[in-house]
């Protein structure tokens, strides 16, 4: 199949709380992200920071004040996994050691309609999720689990998830400008074959660029430059 091509939409960059995450963006980029608001399904939180051609950077944490916001039953379903693998003990591990830059995620336009696309190819696409913020809807692609998209077994992250807005305005049209354009977006994984051929088929491959790791045993990671007020900034 030949995709038509994608666009970023955002980048993420995962937390132990909005706090931290906060500050480590503010401490590399010089502007410190802000506004967001809570994901009631998924019981996660965020705030934003605006770059530059629609897009925008995503600090998402897990939101403390969910569980307790929900009322107790005996009978009441089981959450759902968080997105992003937030619920993944290996990323629990890994945010010991503070923020960093999890996962991105492309943009689906229309009149390509992202719920159809999927069902025509299930194994390729995870689920897609209707999710809310405030006044924004979207749809995401999740897997049932809350891991990151993975074809053949590879993904960790360094695959997109795909979006599409319900809402005709974007996230970025309401955040201040702030001067910060993404430059270059890059990933490694030890899969870097088997990846790349996703993304190609995705139509999200002239996004990041894709190098495999020096180590077989590597893990995956992606990092981003920016193009600052101060210089050139990059977040990993």
């Amino acid at each position: 199949m030949t995709a038509h091509l994608l666009r970023l939409d955002h980048l993420v960059v995962s937390a132990r709380t909005l706090d931290e995450g906060t500050q480590y963006v503010a401490d590399v980029l010089g502007v410190a992200p802000a506004g967001g608001g809570a994901h009631p399904l998924m019981r996660t939180h965020n705030r934003l920071l605006n770059l530059w051609g629609g897009a925008y950077l995503e600090v998402i944490a897990i939101d403390p004040h969910a569980d307790a916001a929900q009322e107790p039953a005996a009978a009441a379903p089981r959450p759902r996994p968080r997105l992003f693998a937030l619920d993944d003990p290996a990323t629990h591990a890994r945010l010991e050691n503070g923020p960093y830059l999890s996962h991105w995620v492309v943009r689906v336009d229309r009149p390509k309609h992202l719920p159809t696309w999927q069902a025509q190819y299930p194994q390729r696409i995870p689920p897609i999720v209707p999710l809310t913020r405030g006044e924004f809807s979207w749809g995401l692609s999740i897997a049932d689990d809350g891991a990151f998209p993975s074809w053949q077994g590879a993904g960790d992250g360094v695959l997109p998830s795909l979006i599409q807005w319900d809402t005709a305005r974007h996230p970025s049209e309401s955040l201040p400008e702030t001067g910060i354009a993404l430059k270059a977006l890059n990933g490694q994984h030890p899969q870097a074959e088997t990846v790349a051929a996703q993304l190609q088929w995705l139509g999200a491959a002239h996004l990041i660029k894709l190098h495999p790791t020096d180590d077989a045993a590597a893990p995956a990671a992606l990092t981003a430059e920016f193009e600052t007020p101060n210089g050139l900034r990059t977040l990993k």
